[in-house]
């Protein structure tokens, strides 16, 4: 009975053990992608090939795509917190491409003077963004909110009624605009 008892004591010890060294692999493994060389800012390093999902997404297509104006990729935490913002010029768009009597709500190009609750909150949360010098160049919040911005929801998530990531793309003139955040 002894042995039986000491053995079964080894096995739980060697299990225990397998599983502390499985611990402390994947801290060792956590800690090594936060500190270190992969998990860095990139800032207008973005190609034509890293922002074709943009104009893909907002169904205006990526054949438009002319160059890369800006570009801003932050590190990822832990939890997924980020802020990544391109702004692409584009060849050509027609307003009508914008502006379909559409009633979908997906899908959709929403004019930045008249945007619905959910999208203007989204806005917001773009705004509180706004002040860090790596996307200067992004519109401001009362530009995106006026007539000569277009602005297309991808993504909004919320924690209650406030915003906590959003993906949305905004267009004046011949410049798109892409932002993605999560706090």
């Amino acid at each position: 009975m002894r042995a039986r008892v000491f053995t079964i004591f080894q096995w739980s010890l060697m299990i225990w053990g397998g599983l502390s060294l499985i611990g402390i692999i994947a801290l060792v493994g956590i800690a090594s992608f936060n500190l270190g060389p992969g998990n860095r800012d990139e800032i207008d390093s973005a190609s034509v090939k890293d922002v074709r999902f943009v104009l893909n997404w907002c169904e205006l297509g990526e054949s438009r795509i002319e160059s890369v104006i800006h570009s801003y990729v932050s590190s990822r935490s832990l939890t997924g917190d980020h802020l990544d913002a391109y702004a692409i010029k584009i060849s050509h768009v027609d307003r009508a491409e914008l502006t379909s009597s559409s009633k979908e709500t997906h899908g959709r190009w929403y004019r930045g003077d008249q945007l619905p609750s959910v999208v203007n909150d989204a806005v917001g949360f773009v705004g509180d963004w706004l002040g860090q010098k790596e996307i200067s160049w992004f519109p401001r919040e009362a530009e995106l909110r006026s007539a000569e911005f277009y602005v297309y929801p991808w993504s909004i998530y919320m924690h209650g009624v406030r915003p906590t990531s959003t993906q949305l793309m905004s267009l004046s003139d011949k410049t798109v605009f892409y932002f993605s955040g999560k706090t």
